[in-house]
């Protein structure tokens, strides 16, 4: 997804957008009916989120699959953007998975199918019509709290 640190290839956000809105969707349509591909698919996902939020989504299984497999077919994008958004996305996305768990080992299906389904709807919106909301947030963040604050 990167050719320079610290820059992401956009086309591979979303193409990790579409896979995780596709993990997301099974686990959270065979949730009720096969439990247990549903949580492992959910475990999966969360894993991917971990490494997206802590390597950067560059560095993830969906990113790695882009750059070895896709972006060879497209070449070069026309722009590059920063990884910081993405990446503080990638980590709302582990919180909502989290979450997720959280519901399937308490036996709160409520908390696992509105935390899947939140998940899922962001992930669609950045797929679909590349809005990623946890990008937003971030550059919300930033504007809000100065970089001085935000290191205290």
């Amino acid at each position: 997804m990167s050719t320079h640190p610290g820059t992401v290839d956009p086309r591979g956000l979303r193409l990790g957008a579409a896979l995780t809105s596709v993990v997301l969707a099974v686990s959270l349509g065979t949730a009720g009916v096969a439990p247990a591909l549903s949580t492992t698919l959910l475990v999966l996902q969360t894993a991917v989120f971990a490494l997206g939020a802590g390597l950067g989504p560059a560095r993830s299984p969906y990113g790695l699959l882009f750059k070895h497999l896709v972006r060879p077919r497209l070449g070069a994008p026309s722009e590059l953007e920063d990884a910081r958004p993405p990446r503080f996305a990638q980590a709302v996305g582990l919180a909502f998975a989290v979450l997720a768990l959280v519901g399937v080992v308490t036996g709160a299906s409520v908390l696992t199918l509105a935390a899947l389904a939140l998940a899922l709807v962001a992930a669609l919106l950045n797929a679909t019509v590349d809005l990623c909301l946890g990008c937003e947030t971030y550059l919300l963040y930033r504007r809000l709290v100065p970089r001085e604050a935000a290191g205290a």
